[in-house]
């Protein structure tokens, strides 16, 4: 999910609207200075949530977790 993106002018021109967006979409708003992103205005989540709900949905792929893993760590250089 990709955040909308306002700059400060127009964040700080409309930041009520912007917030009203965010309330009721659940997606962030990026605000940039000169084009590059300075903060993010999102949903408030309470700390509260179970650390694996926070993970679930974040494995991109899962072939065989009982094999080895055969990596070069950067640690063994």
């Amino acid at each position: 999910m990709e955040a909308n993106q306002v700059s400060k002018s127009e964040f700080k021109a409309k930041a009520l609207e912007f917030f009203r967006q965010v309330e009721a979409s659940g997606e962030s708003v990026v605000v940039t200075d000169h084009g590059k992103p300075t903060l993010e205005v999102r949903p408030y989540r309470s700390d509260e949530r179970n650390p694996l709900d926070v993970l679930r949905g974040s494995v991109v792929r899962y072939d065989d977790p009982t094999e080895p893993v055969d990596v070069e760590w950067e640690a063994n250089r």
